[in-house]
């Protein structure tokens, strides 16, 4: 198993956290995701690492933006 923690910028309330949760929970190989909203951080358990881009792709499909490290 690989953890990933991501910056997302936008978030400012529940459905924000249920919208990129059910996003990036679709893609291939994640295991579990937890977003922390006060913190701004989106945390990625999957099977292999996950490509930052497609990452981003399902963060912006939930309206919102993945910050570059």
């Amino acid at each position: 198993m690989v953890t990933t923690t991501y910056q997302v910028q936008g978030m400012t309330c529940g459905h924000c956290v249920a919208a990129v949760s059910a996003e990036v929970g679709e893609l291939p190989g994640v295991e579990q995701v937890q977003v922390d909203l006060a913190a701004g951080r989106l945390t990625i358990t999957s099977q292999h690492p996950m490509e930052a881009e497609t990452v981003r792709a399902a963060v912006d499909e939930a309206g919102y933006d993945l910050v570059d490290a």
